[in-house]
């Protein structure tokens, strides 16, 4: 057994400068969606970064493998999933960069303090509270319903933490993409880019990449479509070469 790694957990390679992840298979693990938002992520020599949500911190460990931020911070409310992203955090010797606070996103402003931030990251739940079948609030259904917070919640506290020109990175589905902007709108957080993502060339988008602007002016770019699958569990090579996934 691994150093760090618990019974029933496992020890994922990441792919990048030698960093593993601590991850159960039996509770949730990160998908494409979480190193997509890491790759659309732009963080800049000497900014600070959170991870809201962070789960067991596949973001803010792979931001730290590929950006040039001076430290990285992830809020997960669930406990059991926050001491494996520090165990990870150890493993990978990240102790100095990356760091990993138990609670909620609701409460993150009165965590951390206003303006306190660079970069926020979130990789939010997807579904609505009601929205599918709820058997037991677990850590899957944490993380794919709205169960512990709301995207207004997400928003509302993002806008808070934000530095004034800081900016806001999320990855989300399509169906939602009215309500996303008319919050960040609310909030006066103005969408500045965007990029669809779609599982086959012809399909419609499963995923989108959103950035936005703590105050910024209203314009936005919407880059071009990034495609996931060539074939069958065959990755599209524009993935492999802008996500380094070769």
């Amino acid at each position: 057994m691994e150093n760090n790694v618990k019974p029933f957990e496992r020890l994922d390679d990441l792919q990048v400068k030698g960093y593993r992840i601590i991850q159960n298979p039996n509770k949730f693990c990160f998908g494409m969606d979480a190193v997509l938002l890491a790759n659309f992520t732009r963080v800049k020599k000497g900014e600070k970064a959170l991870d809201l949500g962070t789960g067991t911190g596949i973001i803010p460990i792979l931001l730290e493998a590929k950006t040039q931020g001076e430290s990285f911070t992830g809020l997960e409310i669930q406990e059991e999933s926050a001491d494996m992203a520090r165990r990870s955090v150890a493993f990978n010797h990240l102790e100095d960069k990356v760091e990993v606070v138990t609670g909620d996103i609701k409460e993150a402003s009165g965590i951390f303090g206003g303006a306190s931030f660079d970069v926020i990251t979130i990789n939010p739940p997807y579904m609505i509270g009601g929205h599918g079948i709820l058997n037991a609030v677990d850590a899957k259904v944490i993380a794919r319903h709205e169960v512990l917070c709301t995207l207004e919640d997400i928003i509302r506290e993002s806008a808070k933490i934000l530095k004034p020109g800081g900016r806001f990175y999320m990855v989300h589905r399509p169906f939602r993409l009215v309500e996303i902007f008319s919050k960040m709108c609310a909030y006066k957080i103005e969408p500045k880019r965007m990029r669809m993502v779609h599982p086959y060339i012809d399909k419609e988008p499963n995923m989108v990449l959103i950035e936005g602007r703590r105050g910024g002016n209203p314009r936005m770019t919407v880059e071009r479509p990034l495609v996931v699958y060539k074939e069958v569990n065959v990755y599209a090579d524009e993935l492999l070469t802008e996500y380094g996934l070769k």
